[in-house]
């Protein structure tokens, strides 16, 4: 088994190499040119669209969309992921990490106007959209089995990164921080999480709603307060981070140092991680809102990978280094806490540990969604509660096993399930740009 994991981790690692990271960062550079850099030049409009009134028809509010696809992607890559790719990449991964967002709120903005398009209502009147659908209806059925590969890949690997994954990560978190057994971590996340899923969408667009602002404002403000703790080693701290970006940085401290390659290397791929824009997961969320046009909810989909990267990865990302916190040779979570504990003492750790926790449990809740999705499309309405019920047992078996096994797979299923929705992504161009020009034009 041991020598089956480590082929695994060969071909995981070989499908997020360089290819996959430039076939990633070459569809959003491309996606942005084609729109003329629109995300950037209408991010203001779309922080008004989550406060304007509902307009067009949905299941979800527009704003309970952005919630429940942040509910996936605000988790353990904001603290987690952040701190793995300045370890491994120097402080200047955090610029590429910037860079990848920008790019990528273009594909975001895609994945959502596709999705939206192309949506349809099932037999429970519930619209239902993602990328299997505007792969199948955007590039004709001759292109099904495209929909097919993807709808397996993503349901497969809801499973791995947002069922077992997470509930590994707080059982783990908790018991290292607190003592608590992960059997009670389990159990309790499994209860916790049946409650919402077995409601499905509405419910967990509901908690999202609820859960997801006050998370991540909560880890922010204490992220801030650090920041503002070390106020005058932040511009010294944001000048490393460009610096290093471009020339490298040198080994200090605990650090052993790294070329501009693991850089950018691990800057892109923690940041594609953390925010998912590419993989075609959080379409599946905004296909379901109210909106009246697919492009208003393209605005208001591209918001996720700014709040997500460009927001919350910073704050975790500039504490880290204006701390010095990277310079000790800590990896992953306890590098973070480091960073927190310099201005909360011993509550440091505790603050990264509930943190996490939190988006964890979040995440459980949005890839539900995502894999639920893909379930029904392959199977029929007739699979929404064996799955919901299959989700919900698997939770505390995630939390007490080990996931060696499971990471590898869930990593060669995500980068899976991206290389379909890349592929439609760059032939259906042409109609996400017709789109935002008829919406635009009207719409200022």
């Amino acid at each position: 088994m041991t020598e089956f994991v480590d082929l695994l981790k060969q071909i995981s690692g070989l499908l997020w190499g360089w290819p996959a990271l430039i076939l990633i960062a070459g569809t959003g550079i491309y996606l942005t040119i084609r729109l003329t850099f629109l995300p950037i030049r209408r991010l203001g409009f779309g922080f008004r669209q989550i406060v304007a009134p509902a307009t067009g028809v949905g299941t979800i509010g527009a704003g309970a969309a952005l919630a429940t696809s942040l509910s996936a992607t605000i988790g353990t890559g904001n603290s987690v992921g952040v701190a793995t790719a300045i370890h491994s990449g120097g402080p200047g991964a955090l610029v590429w990490m910037w860079l990848i967002a920008l790019v990528g709120m273009a594909t975001k903005y895609a994945e959502a106007v596709l999705a939206v398009h192309y949506r349809e209502k099932d037999s429970l009147g519930q619209y239902v959209g993602g990328p299997m659908y505007y792969i199948r209806k955007g590039l004709g059925e001759n292109w099904a089995w495209l929909a097919l590969l993807f709808a397996v890949f993503g349901m497969f690997a809801g499973f791995g990164i947002g069922n077992t994954v997470q509930a590994n990560s707080v059982a783990h978190g908790l018991n290292d921080s607190f003592g608590v057994p992960t059997w009670a971590t389990g159990l309790t996340l499994a209860v916790l999480v049946g409650l919402v899923v077995l409601g499905g969408m509405k419910r967990i667009a509901k908690v999202a709603t609820f859960i997801v602002p006050f998370m991540a404002l909560t880890y922010l403000l204490a992220g801030l307060f650090v920041l503002a703790d070390h106020a005058s080693a932040l511009p010294a701290a944001i000048a490393l981070c460009f610096n290093d970006a471009f020339t490298g940085t040198a080994a200090a401290g605990g650090f052993a140092g790294a070329a501009v390659k693991e850089a950018i290397r691990f800057g892109m791929a923690r940041g594609i991680f953390s925010n998912e824009a590419g993989l075609g997961s959080a379409p599946i969320a905004h296909a379901s809102a109210h909106t009246d046009h697919p492009a208003r909810q393209g605005s208001i989909a591209m918001l996720g990978t700014f709040i997500d990267t460009i927001v919350v990865c910073s704050v975790t990302g500039l504490a880290i280094v204006a701390t010095g916190a990277w310079t000790s040779g800590e990896e992953g979570a306890p590098l973070s806490a480091l960073a927190f504990s310099s201005t909360f003492g011993t509550l440091g750790n505790a603050v990264v540990a509930c943190g996490l926790a939190v988006f964890a449990f979040t995440t459980l809740l949005g890839w539900s969604l995502y894999s639920e999705r893909c379930t029904q499309y392959l199977f029929g309405d007739k699979a929404l509660l064996p799955f919901r019920i299959v989700w919900v047992l698997v939770v505390p078996v995630g939390a007490i096993v080990g996931l060696d096994l499971v990471w590898a797979l869930a990593d060669i299923m995500n980068i899976l399930m991206a290389v379909p929705n890349l592929i439609a992504l760059l032939l259906l161009a042409p109609v996400v740009v017709r789109l935002s020009n008829e919406f635009f034009k009207t719409n200022g």
